[in-house]
């Protein structure tokens, strides 16, 4: 048996799919998207059921409803599990009118009860049964109330077949069954109001017949079919909630004070931006700045002990250095910084956990609007802090082309997670006692130049008119921290296995560029290797930004087109053939990097912030543009900025430094 569990965004879905099936889950990507799929099996039984992404609609308007459709209406189902928040019901209910219309059996769980019940709202279950005409069960899947019987329901099952309730007007009701009357489909209501409402995903099924009902509905209601459509949906849903749910609309909930000082018109901005700094701060200054030194002094007890261990067997000295100098060395400066990506995203997920970042999204809404963007945007802004791949393709979600494009050439500006090392060696080295606070102005440094950036783009670049934006403001939530730490545990494993693939691999390609000349002769000096004849052709264009030639920089930043925390590993490897300090990941006293000043290592910093991102990001964009050339254009967008911005810093710090 296949159950398909499936609500709007911030019902408890995820939740509840947790708690339906415990550890006997597994998560992958829908095929061709990099959405997350989950599947697991629900507890005591083995029945498979799988967790759809959160949508409003069944209709094509975002690439989730896409994929929760597609899979409705092609594959098997025995079962919809239909979650709705208690508290929301009219929202709720216009998915779930459509979801009826398959004609699948289906039970809805009428999510956070209990917070209805403190707001005064009551729901007579027995009257939505009656109208909705299906097993409808009032549950908290936070407080995991009524969750057993639930899953009782389903084993045994015990609930309503549904049959399907007429909720269109008279003349509708007959097209539908006119319709359904040529058309061969398994879900023939469905089928039904989807070609009344044009549906391109399935103009395939129109024929003579049906393109004739359709041309006579428009012709009789003179208005597009799929806004009279969705207003006798909310016609239906209105007289429900008439007929079922009683509430006391006076009430003054906790998320209406809290967001009389969050979504304060003055206030809002500017306690966004300590809320953001506070989380820079942590992953990146003091806190973050000791988890690291730590990690890194128990790396480079292991890479001690490593080496003894592989003389001691007698190996020989190219492979002693390859698993420490290369492989050891690469990996472990990314590992070094992990707790400080752990920091971040367990901050990180608490804000959309909350309900905070979805109101943030809201509020900036009328500032974006100036530079040709937004709320829209915020959303993969807010994604790229922890990867700039699925920032990047949950661009997808806006509608106006012109928008969309210059948000999917924007994202890779945000400090993704790959750059926090980046930024936490740099600042933690050269602005001992300030590496917060300097960690914390380069992503405000990042938000500056997403707004310059999008203004000069509009002005000269994208010229045309900006989207609306609609979004749903949940209730402010006391996060599940259980929910959380295994999110956070998923997102370092996944930085792991990076570590343990791409960056062990790049690392193990360093390793042999800096150790073998072009005569592939070993041991040689680093600065007659294979990677420093590469570096000295690229130093000149880091010299206007770092006041030398550095073959080392060169080839390190080049590298952030793997992945950006390759940056920090490629540089632990030069410096491994220079003269390493005993600090571990401090490396800038080695002669490859001893040039560095405060004002050329934020100029570097900001270079690597800015410049094209990795080959993934890269890839994601291409295929979000559509074309080679939109994609060509993006990149080197991105880099001439950093570049200028970068030279821009170094000279303005440097004229700083030499003056003091």
């Amino acid at each position: 048996m296949r159950v398909a569990l499936i609500g709007n965004q911030n019902s408890g879905k995820t939740t509840l799919f947790n708690l339906l099936t415990g550890t006997n889950q597994k998560v992958g990507n829908w095929p061709g998207v990099t959405i997350e799929k989950k599947i697991g099996v629900i507890r005591g039984t083995d029945y498979e059921i799988v967790d759809l992404p959160g949508v409003y609609s069944l209709s094509p308007y975002s690439l989730e409803e896409e994929i929760s459709r597609k899979f409705l209406f092609e594959e098997q189902i025995d079962l919809i599990l239909n979650i709705v928040d208690s508290t929301s019901m009219e929202r709720s209910l216009y998915l779930t009118t459509q979801l009826l219309e398959l004609g699948i059996p289906m039970i809805i769980a009428l999510n956070m009860s209990d917070i209805a019940d403190k707001r005064g709202i009551h729901i007579d279950l027995k009257t939505l049964e009656e109208r909705l005409d299906t097993t409808i069960l009032s549950i908290s899947a936070l407080k995991k109330t009524n969750v057993f019987n639930l899953i009782q329901y389903i084993k045994m099952g015990d609930y309503r077949k549904n049959l399907y309730q007429h909720i269109y007007d008279h003349e509708l009701e007959e097209a539908i069954e006119s319709i359904k009357k040529v058309t061969k489909s398994k879900h023939p209501q469905f089928l039904a109001v989807k070609l009344i409402e044009d549906d391109q995903t399935f103009v395939q099924y129109h024929n003579d017949a049906t393109k004739q009902i359709v041309d006579d509905l428009s012709k009789r209601y003179l208005r597009d079919m799929e806004q009279v459509v969705a207003d006798e949906r909310y016609r239906y849903i209105e007289n429900i909630r008439d007929e079922a749910v009683t509430a006391n609309r006076d009430q003054m909930t906790w998320t209406d004070r809290l967001d009389n000082i969050l979504l304060h018109r003055v206030f809002a901005i500017p306690i966004f931006m300590v809320i953001m700094f506070g989380i820079y701060y942590l992953a990146a200054g003091p806190i973050g700045s000791f988890t690291a030194q730590m990690v890194g002094n128990y790396m480079s007890i292991f890479s001690d002990w490593t080496r003894s261990l592989l003389i001691g067997y007698g190996a020989s000295s190219w492979s002693v250095s390859l698993v420490v100098d290369g492989m050891i060395a690469g990996v472990g400066a990314i590992l070094n910084f992990l707790p400080q990506l752990a920091i971040l995203f367990l901050l990180i997920s608490l804000l959309e956990t909350t309900g905070y970042m979805a109101r943030i999204a809201f509020f900036l809404d009328r500032v974006f609007q100036k530079v040709g963007l937004s709320g829209k945007s915020l959303i993969p802004f807010i994604i790229g802090s922890g990867c700039s791949i699925p920032a990047i393709m949950s661009a997808r979600t806006i509608n106006d082309e012109t928008e969309k494009r210059m948000t999917i050439m924007l994202t890779p500006f945000i400090p993704c997670s790959a750059k926090l090392p980046i930024i936490t060696l740099f600042a933690g080295y050269f602005f001992k006692g300030n590496s917060g606070l300097v960690s914390a102005s380069l992503y405000f440094f990042a938000i500056g130049v997403i707004f310059l950036s999008a203004f000069i783009m509009k002005k000269f670049w994208f010229k045309g008119k900006h989207s609306s934006f609609i979004l749903e403001l949940p209730d402010y939530k006391i996060p599940n921290f259980k929910f959380i730490l295994f999110d956070v545990y998923e997102k370092v494993k996944a930085v792991i296995a990076q570590a343990g693939s791409i960056i062990l691999l790049a690392s193990i390609i360093v390793w042999f560029l800096i150790s073998f000349s072009w005569t592939l002769r070993y041991g040689v000096d680093p600065n007659l290797s294979i990677l420093a004849s590469i570096g000295k052709i690229l130093g000149w264009i880091f010299y206007p930004m770092l006041g030398t030639y550095s073959w080392g920089a060169a080839v390190s930043a080049i590298q952030g087109l793997v992945a950006k925390e390759q940056i920090i590993a490629s540089m632990a490897i030069i410096a491994g053939y220079s003269d390493t300090t005993s600090e571990g990941v401090l490396i800038f006293g080695s002669s490859v990097f001893s040039f560095f000043t405060p004002a050329s290592a934020y100029a570097f910093m900001v270079f690597n912030l800015f410049s094209a991102p990795c080959f993934g990001s890269i890839g994601a964009m291409n295929k979000e543009l559509g074309s080679t050339k939109k994609m060509w254009q993006a990149v080197l967008f991105q880099t001439g900025i950093a570049w200028v911005l970068a030279v821009l810093v170094y000279q303005i710090g440097h004229l700083i430094e030499v003056m003091i």
